[in-house]
């Protein structure tokens, strides 16, 4: 097995499992990963589920065996091979629980474009990123879905075409991570977004996120019919109910 999951109570966490690689993945690990993200996904007790990496490292995108061996098959068998990849961070793009990303470590390549999947990532101020696709006469294609929307045009191409490696400060000021901590302060951090997001209403978090991919793919008359059908049947659901009513008495709603 490539991944390591492990549960406290609504909290799952799925660690990439191959330090002696730097957590690169294969098409073993691609398979494992959209398996485990499509299983906690329909877990009606999980409610985060927080990604990172065994060892020093977050994961260093494509092993290098792995990407060897496409370049022997043939142009049908790559798109298979490019289907599953993007279909593994696709899962993780549009699993409706909360995915925190615990960036313990270097995060390059398919890694980068990990931590662009998830809803927060938290990193330590020693980890360091890159798209360095370029430099082995590669591109970042599939990732590119992912870490375009998040970091925006610009970046997205300057840091494409010069494949260089940059702190997790640049990594949070360009959107990429939304926090930077000391080392011996990542784990408290990302537990306490953890715990944070538990007091969000599950069925909201699920359909706000649903929302922000309608509004950013769809044309913007019909994102708008989207979002206010979308509203009323919010404002109409039981959570929507409960929330309110837990308001107004000043005391925690039910998921709280």
């Amino acid at each position: 097995m490539t991944l390591h999951i492990t549960h406290n109570g609504p909290i799952a966490t799925v660690t990439l499992d191959r330090p002696e690689v730097h957590n690169a993945f294969d098409a073993a690990m691609i398979v494992e990963m959209r398996a485990a993200f499509d299983a906690l996904s329909g877990d009606e007790h999980v409610r985060v589920i927080v990604l990172t990496g065994a060892g020093e490292s977050f994961c260093a995108g494509g092993d290098m065996r792995w990407m060897q061996s496409a370049m022997e098959l043939t142009f049908e068998d790559n798109m298979a091979d490019a289907s599953a990849l993007a279909a593994m961070f696709e899962t993780i793009w549009t699993c409706p629980k909360v995915v925190l990303g615990r960036i313990n470590g270097a995060a390059i390549g398919g890694g980068a474009g990990l931590a662009a999947c998830c809803d927060l990532a938290i990193a330590a101020d020693t980890a360091r990123f890159g798209f360095g696709e370029v430099k082995i006469g590669l591109v970042p294609a599939v990732i590119a879905q992912y870490v375009v929307p998040k970091i925006g045009v610009s970046q997205a191409r300057a840091l494409f075409v010069s494949g260089e490696r940059f702190s997790a400060e640049r990594a949070f000021e360009i959107g990429l991570i939304h926090g930077v901590v000391p080392p011996e302060e990542l784990d408290a951090t990302v537990m306490e977004i953890a715990q944070r997001c538990l007091t969000s209403a599950p069925d909201a978090i699920t359909t706000i996120k649903r929302v922000v991919d309608v509004v950013w793919e769809s044309e913007r008359l019909a994102a708008q019919r989207f979002v206010v059908e979308m509203l009323a049947r919010v404002r109409t659901g039981n959570e929507a109910r409960e929330g309110i009513a837990a308001f107004k008495a000043r005391r925690r709603p039910p998921w709280a």
